[in-house]
């Protein structure tokens, strides 16, 4: 069953709790024959980004997703899943390769957001992300995101502007980090708590926004105690999206997104419907 009684902040921790599911145990879960590929053919090799080939369903897709690590060395390697330039770009020569071969698109999105270290700045790191949210915004394949914890700001924005977003039950989407959002508007980091819930952030809110489509429930714990049912869960939600999706083509599918993504924010589009349920919003299947 949903949580019923979970604050926007609880729901913040649990989508940053370490023993989260990774993405790349998604990927394991889900994905035939995955072959990664590095480098982004300008600048090195990010680990934050993991992206490579394989197969959903006997469908070629290329799939690019953000690790956090599990354990204290992959964390650091991963900088704890804040990506630097060179991960947004390989990301794009993913999206890019994935188009010119016609193979949908899968993102995993999990981070606080981009890294905002010095040399990343230097590197071109706001560059990065708005060539790799363009570059998603226009490709002219389906796409599909999902956010299985964290959704940073920009960072998230840039493997996330999607033609379908899944969330699961627990994970977040925003502007920025509660902490840095009390920071900014109250001077006060100890207000998070508060800001969390002003924000808008948790999947049922966005749902309501009409910026996520599909709401996967977590059970009574949360997706860490019960990963065989959030992983059956989101690749029956993946092959439901791409099921509609290849049956549109190249320029048609762009324009469409890109229409859905002007929507966003029109209240008279999102409106509450339907028992309180926005008239995009939808549980995942198999609620318990």
């Amino acid at each position: 069953m949903k949580h019923q009684n979970l604050t926007a902040a609880d729901r913040v921790a649990l989508a940053r709790r370490a023993d989260r599911p990774s993405a790349s145990a998604y990927i394991d879960a889900m994905i035939e024959d995955f072959f990664p590929q590095y480098g982004d053919r300008l600048h090195g090799e990010d680990s934050s980004i993991l992206g490579g080939v394989g197969f959903f369903h006997g469908r070629a897709v290329t799939v690019i997703a953000q690790q956090k690590g599990s354990n204290l060395e992959e964390n650091l390697a991963c900088r704890f899943g804040m990506p630097n330039p060179e991960g947004y770009r390989k990301a794009v020569r993913l999206m890019k390769q994935a188009e010119k071969f016609h193979r949908p698109v899968i993102t995993f999105v999990d981070t606080p957001g981009a890294y905002p270290g010095v040399e990343a700045e230097a590197g071109g790191q706001g560059e990065a992300i708005a060539r790799s949210i363009a570059c998603m915004a226009a490709l002219q394949t389906p796409e599909v995101a999902v956010f299985i914890g964290e959704g940073g700001s920009g960072g998230a924005l840039a493997l996330g502007t999607a033609d379908r977003i899944i969330m699961l039950e627990n994970s977040i989407f925003s502007i920025l980090s509660p902490e840095g959002f009390a920071s900014i508007l109250w001077k006060d980091a100890k207000r998070s708590d508060e800001a969390a819930e002003v924000m808008k952030l948790t999947a049922e809110d966005l749902a309501t926004l009409g910026i996520c489509d599909v709401v996967i429930p977590e059970g009574a714990e949360g997706a860490h105690a019960a990963k065989d049912y959030i992983f059956d869960q989101v690749e029956r939600e993946i092959e439901a999206a791409l099921s509609v999706l290849e049956k549109k083509h190249g320029a048609a599918l762009a324009e469409e997104r890109y229409r859905r993504l002007r929507k966003i924010g029109d209240r008279k589009k999102t409106e509450r419907k339907d028992h309180g349920r926005s008239e995009t919003f939808r549980t995942g299947k198999g609620q318990r």
